[in-house]
């Protein structure tokens, strides 16, 4: 089968033939009909993320229709439309019991760890593939597992609450998924921040201010339209240590900054005045978890996420196109998710 796999650390990722999995008795084969690109990938890539073994094949967004189950498989049957959730867990480690599987022990990342969606077909365990609905397009699908999970999981982590304030630095797939969620969650003020100007026009569309990072520094933009109060809630999504330390210093009294982005640099706040007093929480986001994915389908079926004409783009599974959408994805590029749908084979 086809597949598209990073070899080395910071070169192109390659055209490659590889055998068809051949799946156990708890594992399915699915057929990929679509793979988001997601700026974790480009991370990998460039080493930025540490990543082995290799060579892998990348691509942690996946959608398709099952092609093959495993016999102790039950929930789901031939042919069906499912979604990936891409952490592979253990299911009996402590952090599995208490519901957090991105920390077990025995944990993989599919598309990093192991092989992903960047290809023809993938095998998975039966218990990370899902039904997707039939009025869920693919593509959708695809990106909303980790897009869209991981910035459901920020915002959780955060503890946000109904009519409280955000500010979401980035407003790439996370960010653009993040904005709709808040809004879901009744949020009074949510502010975007980001540099693409193209990206921003859409943003006051899905009910949020948008803040123009190149006309002025986000943190007196965001203080001056709070009353200099700021924000209680901070989403980071860009991995940079600059906008980390804004999204810091945006927080109001009490406020919590959900840090998700990543970044080999070094984040510097000041302890006394951005967070001391204040009582501001600095938090870790991690990935996601399975047991949040059943509130973003629903969002998905009801509306209240979607992804408009416009703001994805498809690419085939072809090494070329994909490496030049991930030089795109460092560079912040005008559409807010790209995706991979394979052309069928003849």
């Amino acid at each position: 089968m086809r597949a598209v796999r990073l070899v080395q650390l910071g070169k192109p990722l390659e055209d490659v033939e590889v055998p068809l999995p051949e799946i156990g008795p708890s594992e399915v084969l699915v057929r990929v009909a679509a793979c988001g690109i997601c700026h974790s990938d480009a991370h990998y890539r460039a080493g930025i993320s540490p990543i082995d073994p290799l060579p892998v094949t990348l691509g942690h967004e996946v959608a398709g229709r099952v092609e093959t189950v495993g016999r102790e498989v039950h929930h789901i049957s031939l042919k069906s439309r499912v979604y990936v959730h891409y952490l592979v867990s253990c299911g009996c480690c402590d952090f599995c019991r208490r519901g957090h599987e991105q920390f077990c022990s025995k944990g993989q990342m599919i598309g990093k760890n192991r092989d992903g969606g960047y290809a023809e077909f993938i095998k998975v365990p039966g218990r990370n593939v899902f039904v997707l609905p039939d009025e869920i397009p693919f593509e959708l699908g695809a990106i909303m597992m980790c897009s869209s999970a991981t910035a459901l999981h920020a915002l959780n982590k955060a503890r946000l609450k109904s009519d409280e304030s955000v500010a979401i630095f980035g407003f790439g797939g996370l960010g653009f998924s993040a904005l709709q969620l808040a809004s879901a969650f009744g949020c009074r003020e949510v502010y975007v921040v980001d540099i693409n100007r193209a990206k921003l026009a859409s943003v006051a569309a899905f009910g949020g201010i948008a803040i123009d990072a190149t006309a002025g520094d986000p943190v007196e933009q965001i203080r001056e339209a709070t009353d200099g109060k700021g924000v209680d809630v901070s989403i980071e999504l860009v991995g940079s240590a600059i906008t980390m330390g804004q999204a810091v210093r945006c927080l109001g009294v009490f406020g919590r900054a959900a840090l998700v982005g990543l970044t080999a640099e070094t984040m510097s706040v000041l302890p006394y005045p951005e967070v001391i007093k204040k009582e501001v929480e600095i938090i870790g986001v991690s990935d996601h978890l399975v047991t949040e994915l059943p509130l973003l389908i629903q969002f998905a079926c009801n509306g209240k996420l979607v992804f408009p004409k416009g703001t994805l783009r498809s690419v085939d599974l072809d090494a070329g196109q994909i490496n030049a959408a991930l030089d795109e994805v460092e560079k912040s590029s005008d559409h807010i998710r790209t995706v991979i749908v394979p052309r069928p084979t003849t």
